[in-house]
């Protein structure tokens, strides 16, 4: 598979002159929790959506295929299917799977980075860090295959995603390389993509994004960055979301910490359009989460999350296990994304046969009050009651 120049400011088109909006007027009342909010936010998100709520379930690679996005669409939401872990038949077979199960509108979200070059110098040094794991499990690291496991959007995915021209595409990590985003947008898809800055926001806004998902420090799995690695520059959602809305003048959806009714009319307070849950699907009986990452779901006293680099070579956060603990949860030695989980592979693998997730990447984010063992048909509707009844 091809590795174009994805996205970043070096690959991008020349902007376009953004545009700023005002915050949308809202009032929130502590008393009552009940938020008013005008309708053009929401209006706007709809109307760019297409579906009868303004939420979209979020892509949770590696613990949801389709199933979860046609439970999603149908429950008056907008399902995601993640890509980025997809080989190209996988990919055609789910989208076919969604295309003819749903007239709803669902998106389909790939990863936009730049594939690094081969470190072989860091990769030893890794591994040599791990060799007492490797040794307790019995794991010879010769036979350790290396490979990227996670591709950017490129024109051979798009080949295979033009067919189904589904309505909505969104990206991590910033837009692809600027003929691929043209490609995207000529056969009808609306495109988003996420921000964890004011500034990544208004650069979305400015290359072509019709909609930008504002990332709080809270959300669970990879951090969306693409302007700077610099942790220290991301916040929380009520501090990034209002920042955001008054910066663009597209769609903004809510994501990090989105869980229940009640944080669902925080995010609309503070401006926003639509949100986009995660970790609150993590239980649901159509996602695929292994019984190690289900287990640790479960237990109140494992709800410690942390930002991790071990996993990918990418901060992402997820449940603090053995490997955060004993290595990390940060290390400068894991190689660059996406090629760290190389290493980890047979580990994890050993471990989860053991039911453990020692080794594993059991993403979540900070909100744990609305996880809950539902169906995500009723993960929604306890989330929808977060509207006004003319929404629902």
């Amino acid at each position: 598979m091809s590795s174009p120049a994805a996205a970043s400011p070096d690959h991008a088109a020349a902007p376009a002159s953004g545009s700023s909006a005002s915050s949308p007027s809202s009032s929130f009342s502590s008393a009552s929790f009940s938020v008013s909010v005008s309708a053009p936010a929401i209006r706007a998100a709809l109307d760019l959506l297409g579906s009868r709520l303004p939420i979209i379930q979020a892509p949770l690679a590696g613990v949801q295929l389709s199933a979860l996005t046609l439970a999603a669409c149908r429950a008056g939401a907008v399902g995601s299917l993640p890509a980025a872990l997809l080989t190209l038949d996988v990919l055609q077979r789910e989208l076919q799977l969604i295309s003819s199960g749903t007239d709803q509108p669902y998106n389909v979200n790939f990863f936009a980075h730049v594939t690094p070059l081969p470190d072989p110098a860091r990769e030893a040094r890794w591994r040599e860090r791990l060799a007492p794991y490797y040794t307790e499990y019995g794991v010879d690291p010769a036979t350790i295959t290396s490979g990227f496991g996670r591709q950017p959007f490129n024109h051979e995915v798009a080949d295979v995603v033009e067919a189904f021209k589904p309505p909505i595409v969104s990206f991590h990590f910033g837009l692809p390389a600027p003929d691929l985003l043209a490609r995207v947008k000529a056969w009808g898809s609306r495109v988003l993509s996420t921000a964890t800055t004011v500034e990544e926001a208004v650069w979305l806004q400015a290359h072509g994004a019709d909609g930008v998902i504002a990332q709080g420090w809270e959300a669970g799995g990879h951090r969306g960055h693409f302007l700077s690695a610099d942790l220290t520059r991301q916040c929380g959602l009520m501090a990034l979301l209002p920042q955001v809305v008054k910066a663009v003048s597209i769609p903004v959806i809510a994501t990090g910490g989105i869980s229940d009714a009640a944080s669902v009319r925080a995010a609309l307070a503070l401006g926003a359009g639509a949100v986009q849950p995660g970790t609150a699907f993590l239980l649901s009986a159509e996602a695929i989460t292994s019984p190690p990452h289900r287990q640790a779901l479960r237990q109140p006293d494992l709800h410690h999350t942390a930002v991790t680099n071990l996993m990918t070579g990418r901060p992402a956060r997820g449940i603090v296990n053995r490997l955060m603990r004993e290595v990390g949860p940060m290390n400068e030695l894991a190689p660059a994304f996406p090629m760290a989980g190389n290493a980890l592979a047979p580990l994890r693998a050993k471990a989860e046969a053991q039911g453990s997730g020692d080794f594993s990447p059991l993403w979540a984010g900070q909100n744990f009050s609305g996880l809950k063992e539902l169906p995500a048909a009723d993960v929604i509707a306890a989330l929808a009651e977060g509207f006004d009844e003319g929404v629902r």
